[in-house]
């Protein structure tokens, strides 16, 4: 049975798609705003979303927009709903990788159509490709970092203080690494001894394989952003993992497809975006909630590392935004209070 999670912040429009689409033979999960809605997905795992576009705390451009950065949920169909009276920018949510949208009232054949060819889209495989990705398919979307969730507490367990560099461009590789608790960013140096950042490393997250399969050293550095322990697994002992599981090499294949995605997308802002923007970006990428406020604890440098700009100019737009009202600041912590101005900043 097709799973769908209903996010809209009108009861009456909710309740009312949830009965159509159960009576359709769906299993449906329901969630009144944005950010309930993003709670929703991590525990429902849905394979297709509906989402308002006009809600209250987080948007439906917000909640795409950071599905979009999750590997795990990037490729699940997204359908927006949208009023007549609403002004809605078609071109900004397609961008942003929505499958279609079906402007309220709407028909209820309409609304399971849409649903239909969605998921049938997603689903689509030719027959020279259909034993493999009936295999594929039936591997848990996160069947890939639990395994080595699992796999990497056989190896050893090694403490990192804020700041320590786990390994550095142009080392022999010698382990993959699994971020049991903490925070890493991965990065790049050019000639100058400028630095850019190209990914966040959460919890329970893996890196330092790609260049493993490239069998070539290290082409980034790794450093902690806090204080963090890591699981060093044999470049061996990986090897024969992806040799021997049939289901782990595939979905590291899909996991890298995404990733690769991501990358590009990150890319292409870094090359075009405004100051504004990259700095927003940055932020949106670092944030962590909590039940207070989503909250970021970072060194300047580093943060400017990510949004690749100067630290300078990375302060300077912070103090824009707490003036603006986007942000509150203490100390080295940046508070966020408006995330939807984040998400929409301006190119």
């Amino acid at each position: 049975m097709k799973k769908i999670l209903v996010i809209e912040d009108n009861t009456d429009v909710r309740e009312n798609i949830a009965e159509i689409l159960g009576l359709a033979g769906y299993e449906v999960e329901t969630a009144e705003n944005g950010k309930v809605g993003l709670v929703k997905v991590n525990q429902f795992k849905p394979d297709l979303i509906i989402c308002d576009v006009m809600m209250p705390e987080l948007d439906g451009y917000g909640v795409l927009k950071i599905l979009a950065s999750n590997p795990q949920f990037a490729t699940v169909p997204f359908i927006f709903l949208t009023a007549k009276s609403e002004k809605v920018d078609l071109r900004k949510g397609m961008s942003l990788g929505a499958s279609d949208y079906i402007t309220k009232p709407f028909d209820d054949a309409d609304l399971l159509e849409s649903i239909a060819v969605r998921l049938k889209k997603s689903d689509l495989v030719t027959p020279a490709e259909s034993h493999h990705m009936k295999s594929l398919d039936a591997i848990p979307s996160n069947y890939f970092n639990d395994k080595l969730k699992t796999f990497a507490t056989e190896f050893e367990l090694r403490r990192f203080r804020k700041k320590d560099v786990i390994f550095e461009e142009g080392n022999n590789a010698r382990y993959i690494y699994f971020l049991e608790e903490g925070k890493i960013r991965v990065f790049r140096t050019n000639d100058f001894g400028k630095e850019l950042t190209t990914r966040i490393v959460n919890a329970h997250e893996v890196f330092g394989f790609l260049d493993v399969l490239n069998s070539k050293p290290y082409s980034k550095s790794a450093q902690t952003l806090e204080d963090s322990n890591i699981r060093l697994i044999p470049i061996k002992n990986f090897i024969d993992l992806f040799y021997t599981d049939h289901d782990f090499a595939l979905s590291m294949m899909k996991h890298l497809a995404i990733y690769s995605t991501i990358l590009e997308n990150g890319l292409v802002h870094q090359a075009y975006s405004s100051v504004r923007k990259k700095v927003a970006n940055a932020l949106i990428q670092c944030y962590e909630k909590n039940e207070a406020n989503p909250v970021i604890s970072m060194m300047r440098d580093d943060l400017a590392s990510i949004a690749g700009t100067a630290k300078e100019t990375v302060i300077r737009t912070l103090s824009d935004f707490k003036h603006e009202g986007i942000i509150d600041i203490e100390e080295t912590d940046i508070f966020i209070s408006n995330v939807n101005a984040l998400i929409n900043m301006p190119q």
